[in-house]
C-alpha cells in the first residue's frame, strides 16, 4: 500500500509547490502595486497642500484641506491591512469552508488562528474603507462650497443636502457593519458556521449596503458641479475637460462595482482579489479628490514646455496665412505721424480696402464708425487737435497694383521716392485735405 501511495505524493507535492509559487508571485505583484499607489497618492496630496498654501497661506487652509489628510491617513491604514490579508492571514478568513472542514479544524491549529486573524483584518478593512471614502466625499463638498460662492443659492442648498446625505449614509454603513452580526464575535467564529452575514470577507449584506451608499453619494457629488459647468460660457474644450475632471467619481463607482462582483462570483478567492481592487478604488478616489487643486499648479509647471511649442505652432500658422495673402501689404500701426518716416505724406484719395486688427475689431463693436468725426492734418492747415478729442489709429491693408503705362502718359503726378518704397513693399501717400472717417490712418 505504501508503494501505491508513493507515486501520488510527488504529484501532490509538486502541485502544492506550484500553487505556493503562484501565490508568492501574486503577493509580490500586489505588494509592489499597493505601496506604489500609496506613494503616488501621498505625493499628490502633498502637491495639493503645497498649491493651497502657496495660494492662500497656511492660515488660509480650509476644512477640505485637512479632510484629505484624514483620507490619506486611512488610505495608508487600508493599504497595510490589505497587505496583511496576504502576508499575515494568507488570504484566509472564516469563509470558504464546508461544515465538515469547520468541525474537523482544531482550535489549536495554526490555520484556525490564522482564519480568526484574517476575519478581524477584513472587519478592520471595511472600517478604514468607510472613513477613507467618506472623508474624501466630505472634502469635495467643502470644496464645492468655495467653488459656488457668490452663485445662486440653489447650489448652496444642494451642497447642504449633500452633507445630509453623506452623514446619513455614513451612519447607515457603520450601523450595518457593527450591528448586522450579533453577537459581534461571530464575525471571526469558525465553528459552527456563523452564516454569510457574519463572514466579513464575503458578507452580502455588507457588500450591497456599501455599494449602494457609495454609488448614490458619488453620483450626487457629480451632479453638483457638472450642471454648473455645462451651463457655463466656457469654451467647449475647456468645458468638457472640467466636466471630465469633476466626473472622476465615475471611476470610483466602476471600481466599487467590480470589487463587489468579484466577491459575489468567487466566495473562496474573491476576498483577496477584492482587497486588491479596494486599494485601486481608494487610490482613484484620492487622485480625483485632489486633482482639481493639483491641476492648476501642474499646468503652470508645464506651460514653459508646452507653451513654447504652442507658440511655435501658432507662428508657423501665421506665416502660412501671410504667404497665402502675399498680395496684401499692411501699412500703419505706429504713431499718427509715422507716415513721415515712411517716405511721404498720405494720399488725397480715400482707401477703400482696409482691414482691422483684433484690437480694432473690438473697438468697432463698441463704436459706430459713422459717428466718428474726421480730423485735420496739423501740418496742412496748422490746426492742433484739442485734448478732449479721441485719437484713433487704424491699421490698413493696401492692395498693390501695377502702374499702367497709360497712367504715366496721362501726366499723373509721380511721387518722389515712390519707386524705392514700392520696391520694399511700402507705399507712400500724398498729403491731402481733411480725411473722412473711413480713410487710412485716422485720428479724432
Amino acid at each position: 500500500m505504501s508503494s501505491a501511495a508513493q507515486p501520488a505524493d510527488p504529484a501532490a507535492a509538486a502541485a502544492a509547490a506550484a500553487a505556493a509559487q503562484a501565490a508568492a508571485a501574486a503577493m509580490l505583484q500586489f505588494t509592489i502595486e499597493a505601496w506604489t499607489l500609496l506613494s503616488i497618492g501621498i505625493v499628490v496630496t502633498l502637491l495639493r497642500t503645497y498649491a493651497r498654501i502657496k495660494a492662500v497661506g497656511f492660515r488660509g487652509l480650509q476644512a477640505d484641506d485637512y479632510l484629505v489628510w484624514v483620507g490619506v491617513t486611512f488610505y495608508a491604514v487600508e493599504t497595510s491591512l490589505a497587505y496583511s490579508v496576504g502576508a499575515v492571514a494568507k488570504g484566509l478568513a472564516n469563509n470558504g469552508m464546508t461544515d465538515e472542514q469547520r468541525a474537523t479544524l482544531s482550535p489549536d491549529s495554526e490555520e484556525y488562528k490564522t482564519r480568526i486573524v484574517g476575519s478581524k483584518i477584513q472587519l478592520a478593512g471595511w472600517s478604514s474603507y468607510s472613513v477613507l471614502l467618506w472623508s474624501l466625499k466630505a472634502s469635495l463638498l467643502v470644496f464645492y462650497m468655495r467653488l459656488t460662492a457668490g452663485l445662486k443659492r440653489t447650489y448652496l442648498i444642494r451642497i447642504y443636502i449633500g452633507f445630509g446625505l453623506l452623514i446619513a449614509s455614513f451612519i447607515t454603513i457603520l450601523m450595518n457593519l457593527f450591528l448586522a452580526c450579533r453577537p459581534f464575535h461571530n464575525y471571526w467564529q469558525i465553528y459552527p458556521d456563523p452564516g454569510n452575514t457574519c463572514q466579513p470577507a464575503i458578507s452580502n449584506q455588507i457588500i450591497w449596503v456599501y455599494l449602494s451608499m457609495n454609488v448614490i453619494t458619488d453620483l450626487y457629488l457629480i451632479s453638483i458641479p457638472v450642471p454648473m459647468l455645462w451651463q457655463s460660457s466656457l469654451k467647449p474644450v475647456k468645458k468638457f475637460g472640467l466636466i471630465i475632471l469633476f466626473s472622476g467619481g465615475l471611476f470610483v463607482v466602476a471600481c466599487a462595482i467590480l470589487r463587489c462582483a468579484l466577491i459575489v462570483t468567487d466566495p473562496v478567492n474573491g476576498a483577496q482579489l477584492a482587497g486588491s481592487w479596494a486599494v485601486r478604488e481608494t487610490f482613484v478616489a484620492v487622485i480625483t479628490t485632489n486633482l482639481p487643486m493639483v491641476f492648476p499648479i501642474i499646468k503652470i509647471w508645464l506651460t514653459p514646455i508646452f507653451g513654447s511649442l504652442l507658440t511655435t505652432m501658432r507662428s508657423q500658422q501665421k506665416l502660412t496665412d501671410k504667404e497665402s495673402r502675399s498680395d496684401l501689404r499692411t501699412f500703419g500701426g505706429g504713431s499718427h505721424q509715422s507716415w513721415r518716416r515712411r517716405g511721404g505724406p498720405p494720399t488725397a484719395n480715400p482707401i477703400t480696402n482696409i482691414t482691422f486688427n483684433e484690437s480694432e475689431e473690438r473697438m468697432v463693436e463698441d463704436v459706430k464708425m459713422q459717428d466718428l468725426k474726421g480730423w485735420t492734418d496739423s501740418s496742412t492747415n496748422g490746426s492742433i487737435p484739442t485734448s478732449n478729442n479721441i485719437r484713433k489709429h487704424v491699421e490698413v491693408a493696401v492692395v498693390s497694383e501695377a502702374r499702367d503705362d497709360r497712367d504715366l502718359a496721362d501726366g499723373r503726378r509721380h511721387v518722389v521716392g515712390d519707386e524705392e518704397n514700392q520696391h520694399h513693399g511700402n507705399f507712400a501717400f500724398a498729403r491731402g485735405p481733411r480725411r473722412s472717417s473711413y480713410g487710412g490712418q485716422g485720428r479724432m
